[in-house]
């Protein structure tokens, strides 16, 4: 039966891939992959997994060569667009990519297209323009009509301000500049390229590493802005100060709750595995003397955890705290 129609099949109608093992009959992977090469999700993945399907599996389910071309394009579009140094010509209806590695410094690109021959500028990536520098982006178009113009005042502010909140709902990633879309509604920050795969900050546009939202910066993982220069200088100034006293509680705190704690919990999960569980076959003599000897167990062992913890736990916070938020607020 194929788990995606439900259908009975035949054993030969059930294709295999190099990627997986998963099997789907061939009439279901087919239009599996119409639809995904159709909607430009390329690399295709498998329709169980998130293993990507391999490009000669590709082409041999794929029945019309339009759709193996648009495929092989695709593919390439994200491969060149994942690389930081390649450069699309911004000539219309042409969509040639320049190779432009070490242009820094010599930043006249020519589309080496036939019959184009655009030049252009390999940073603003706009026509070449010999006698000035490069022009600042242009804003984003407005979505107000032609026949806004007209309206009253209170209405253009107010299109405007729609206009603002839409602008603020998509922005371009840091690496690949592919334009994303996010709901600013105060949600997760962290953000993920589908197209290079790149990881930034929606708030700074930077790209993060897995301490970015506990560094002094401002941006925090959820918010719609990141917190002002003041409001960040008196953050930081805190914890400088309260430092010592907040760990000092916190240590407190953790060195009973880690030393008591697990040997209550290595009874309990011990306990609960007695002679009223299924899969138990103990007696009540053998369970009391299991549950004895992990209670003892973990009383010998919890302190070594607690010591482990705390000696590591709280130098990598005084460091944190008087290394790195000093240095942002001396900065």
């Amino acid at each position: 039966e194929c788990p995606l129609c439900l259908l009975p099949q035949p054993p030969e109608a059930f294709p295999t891939l190099a990627s997986c093992t998963h099997r789907s009959c061939w009439a279901c992977l087919e239009q599996y992959l119409r639809l995904a090469v159709s909607e430009s999700r390329v690399p295709v993945s498998c329709p169980h997994c998130p293993a990507a399907l391999q490009p000669t599996d590709v082409h041999r389910l794929l029945p019309e060569p339009a759709l193996r071309d648009k495929y092989e394009e695709f593919l390439l579009r994200r491969l060149l667009v994942a690389d930081p140094g390649t450069r699309w010509c911004p000539a219309p209806d042409c969509s040639y990519a320049v190779f432009a590695h070490g242009c820094a410094e010599c930043p006249r690109l020519t589309c080496g297209r036939e019959g184009c021959g655009t030049e252009f500028c390999y940073h603003c990536r706009q026509p070449w323009h010999p006698d000035g520098p490069c022009a600042p982006v242009p804003p984003a178009p407005s979505l107000a009509t032609p026949t806004a113009q007209l309206a009253q005042p209170e209405e253009l502010a107010h299109g405007e301000a729609l206009a603002q909140a839409e602008v603020e709902d998509i922005k371009v990633c840091p690496r690949c500049s592919a334009f994303i879309m996010k709901i600013n509604d105060g949600s997760c920050n962290r953000m993920n390229c589908t197209v290079c795969g790149c990881l930034f900050c929606w708030l700074c546009l930077r790209e993060i590493s897995d301490v970015h939202f506990l560094s002094p910066s401002g941006c925090t993982f959820w918010g719609k802005r990141p917190w002002s220069r003041t409001r960040r200088i008196l953050w930081q100034l805190g914890m400088v100060l309260g430092a010592p006293m907040v760990i000092s509680l916190a240590a407190g705190v953790a060195v009973p709750v880690i030393t008591i704690g697990i040997p209550i919990y290595m009874g309990r999960k011990v306990l609960a595995a007695g002679p009223g569980s299924r899969r138990s076959s103990l007696s009540g003599c053998q369970q009391c003397l299991s549950v004895t000897s992990s209670v003892l167990l973990s009383l010998f062992v919890s302190p070594i955890i607690t010591a482990l913890t705390v000696g590591v736990g709280v130098p990598l916070m005084l460091t944190y705290v008087y290394g790195t938020v000093v240095l942002s607020l001396c900065r």
